[in-house]
């Protein structure tokens, strides 16, 4: 297990211990959170290592590897789904002002927003960990995944935009992987990061049966000023924050699961609601948050 003797964003040696959360996925097993009193970071502590993780992913419930539509909660996911991708192309279009160019998805997942920009005029390439995720984006879009260790050897400077749809709180070389992004993008290349944030009302209100804590497999637990600092470490700049107004319906739906050991629709949805109120008065409160960063002009 990986025990973390400094914090993964700032190296700091001042945190503690705020809660104990259980993997409702897989495993069942317990683990600790712990926040930095520097940046604000909160980590998994003893979390399996990257050669080890996989066994916590195996689940038909993993819906981003294995596309399950089972049960509620997984069957509205998909009907979203089709609404987002629109809106992660507005997003791209957006913060590059171009309609075509060349994109990498990272943790690409079953490929269905490599498809959907592919078949917008986009050049696309993505990386993905879990061959079954690998294998469905063959069969379904005829898209060829490359490896996380394929990330490390493409040519620098190689893409306009570069996308981690709630990828980066699972990824082990933290550090190495911003600092890849950054020689990857083309001088006015675009980062685009969506993470949890754990600073949301709907992570208050659920506490240690908040869905998005999601141990082991999530590394990390973001709020923005950890994140501002990760980034800024590299050399980037955050030029806006996007809220994803769906994800804090899909978590609390989760979470009352989690907490009760029953779906719960009717509270699900209006602990969602009052989460996303609040977000609308302070994108920084939005239950997950889409980061657009570019290079920073100074450095």
């Amino acid at each position: 297990m990986i025990h973390y003797t400094q914090c993964p964003v700032c190296h700091s040696t001042n945190f503690q211990l705020v809660l104990s959360a259980q993997d409702h996925t897989v495993s069942k097993e317990k683990f600790t959170i712990w926040q930095c009193g520097n940046c604000s970071l909160r980590f998994t502590q003893d979390v399996p290592p990257q050669e080890e993780i996989g066994r916590y992913y195996r689940s038909e419930d993993y819906i981003s590897h294995s596309d399950t539509q089972r049960g509620l909660v997984n069957s509205l996911y998909h009907q979203v789904r089709k609404i987002t991708l629109n809106t992660k192309r507005s997003w791209v279009k957006r913060a590059t002002g171009r309609s075509e160019g060349s994109l990498l998805d990272i943790g690409a997942g079953t490929g269905a927003f490599l498809n959907h920009m592919q078949s917008t005029g986009w050049t696309v390439e993505g990386v993905e960990p879990d061959a079954k995720a690998i294998e469905v984006a063959e069969r379904r879009y005829k898209l060829t995944l490359n490896s996380p260790a394929e990330l490390f050897g493409y040519a620098d400077e190689r893409f306009d935009v570069i996308t981690m749809w709630h990828v980066l709180e699972h990824v082990h070389q933290l550090q190495e992987y911003i600092g890849q992004l950054k020689k990857l993008l083309k001088k006015d290349g675009v980062l685009l990061i969506a993470v949890p944030n754990y600073t949301s009302y709907d992570a208050a209100h659920y506490g240690e049966f908040w869905a998005a804590y999601d141990v082991p497999r999530h590394l990390y637990h973001f709020s923005p000023a950890a994140m501002k600092m990760l980034l800024q470490a590299h050399g980037f700049e955050i030029c806006r924050l996007h809220p994803m107004w769906f994800d804090s319906f899909y978590v609390s739906l989760l979470s009352e699961k989690y907490k009760t050991g029953r779906s719960d629709f009717f509270n699900g949805f209006i602990r969602g609601f009052e989460s996303n109120l609040r977000a609308m008065k302070n994108t920084r409160l939005a239950s997950s948050i889409v980061y657009e960063v570019k290079s920073d002009s100074r450095s």
